[in-house]
């Protein structure tokens, strides 16, 4: 037997983390003065948040009450970032190292959460089912970073 409160605790975390992602994306796309940098951003936000919908009624179906904030050190971060860019400027390419760190930890917590042998089976097909998402959306990524790379 599974347990659901452990589900509704990985799913949280997932939840804190991915809305991380996507306040991370709105704040990229606001800093990006490429418009198509801009622009995927905004679309990769939209599918995040999709993702978050998906995982907070699972939650509830669970019988748990979702997380509705990111992380208080996502945030902290993000206005670390926005005081450093004030003072020393930012450029797209301060821009795409911050997306690609958030990227990788991203990966790892979804890759954490999937090789959790604890996890119910239906909240094992919804993580590999919004993983899928969140893998294409790494993947737009990596092909966008390498143009940035090779234009410059």
């Amino acid at each position: 037997m599974f347990d659901q409160s452990h589900d509704i605790s990985v799913l949280n975390s997932l939840i804190e983390t991915t809305i991380d992602s996507v306040d991370g994306y709105r704040h990229a796309a606001n800093e990006a003065s490429n418009q198509r940098f801009s622009e995927s951003f905004r679309n990769w936000a939209k599918d995040r948040e999709q993702v978050v919908t998906r995982l907070r009624d699972r939650v509830r179906a669970l019988g748990g009450e979702p997380e509705h904030d990111g992380g208080i050190l996502a945030a902290m971060h993000r206005q670390f970032l926005s005081l450093r860019d004030k003072v020393t400027g930012s450029d797209d390419k301060a821009v795409v190292a911050e997306v690609d760190r958030g990227e990788s930890y991203l990966d790892e917590k979804w890759q954490a959460a999937l090789n959790d042998a604890e996890l119910s089976p239906e909240t094992r097909a919804l993580l590999q089912s919004c993983y899928g998402s969140v893998r294409e959306g790494r993947m737009q990524w990596e092909q966008l970073n390498k143009s940035l790379s090779a234009a410059t």
